[in-house]
């Protein structure tokens, strides 16, 4: 970094993942079984991950928004066959890049704490949901991922992740791993593809629209929050409060007691 006169901007959360021993552990997570795997690393930095990656002989597309780190990026592994660099804001490109390359086998991340939701949420909603996904988050992030209805992490981020993806927690990272230290602790989650969707193709969209409905208010009930939300807007509040009450959903429940199977339930009750 000093070499290339270059700072770590706090802004765009960069936290270089120093400790050996955890990029191990994370690389090791992505099961590359073998090398014609297309592999994606969002937010390289200056390439720790991505020499281990490059070294197992992985098909490696690396996406950077800093130019500073492009440029030792570049300088490190343009002469490798199998690394591509794109530059810029991995939300702004990736789209794009998969619809010319298709979607990876693989993603990895060392995230951004600011975005790191934002870009696993945008993947997921435009289906690009590789076979394995591997990323450190800031540990209430990965704890929201992991929650079970009931508890207060409980989200619709919760759900989002789970129509597609079983997920794990399978390391703790203090902030001593990193440089410079953050002011939290980080966890490594585990995304393994399901072999079918937790929701069928023909229902994802209603129970997308149910999820965001029924968590618009922590507070309030989930009659409250459906028929003032997108399913009142879809059916009327008359009609919408007569299929809330012929339902098996207890309207005066809350949504963070609602497991993916219950919203499901409802999503083809009102569909079918």
């Amino acid at each position: 970094m000093r070499e290339n006169n270059l700072s770590f901007s706090k802004k765009l959360g960069q936290n270089f993942l120093i400790s050996p021993a955890p990029r191990k552990k994370i690389i090791g997570a992505l099961d590359l079984i073998d090398n014609s795997l297309n592999v994606w690393e969002i937010g390289p930095g200056i390439g720790a991950m991505t020499h281990m990656l490059l070294n197992l002989d992985a098909k490696l597309t690396a996406f950077e928004l800093d130019y500073g780190f492009c440029g030792i990026l570049h300088t490190l592994f343009d002469g490798n066959d199998n690394f591509k660099l794109i530059e810029g804001d991995f939300i702004k490109n990736w789209f794009t890049y998969q619809k010319e390359f298709g979607v990876p086998d693989r993603i990895i991340g060392n995230l951004p704490y600011n975005v790191g939701s934002v870009m696993i949420a945008n993947l997921i909603e435009k289906r690009c949901t590789p076979e394995i996904m591997v990323f450190t988050l800031q540990r209430e992030v990965a704890m929201r991922i992991t929650a079970s209805p009931g508890s207060k992490n409980y989200s619709s981020f919760t759900l989002l992740c789970g129509i597609d993806y079983e997920t794990k927690k399978i390391g703790e990272l203090n902030p001593g791993n990193f440089f410079p230290k953050p002011d939290v602790v980080s966890s490594i989650i585990k995304f393994v593809k399901r072999s079918q969707p937790a929701v069928p193709e023909e229902h994802r969209t209603m129970f997308l629209e149910c999820v965001r409905d029924v968590f618009r208010s922590r507070r309030k009930t989930i009659k409250n929050n459906l028929l003032n939300g997108s399913f009142g807007d879809r059916f009327g509040k008359e009609e919408g409060w007569e299929l809330l009450k012929a339902s098996s959903l207890n309207s005066d429940d809350r949504g963070e007691n609602l497991s993916i199977d219950d919203i499901l339930e409802f999503v083809q009750f009102v569909q079918n």
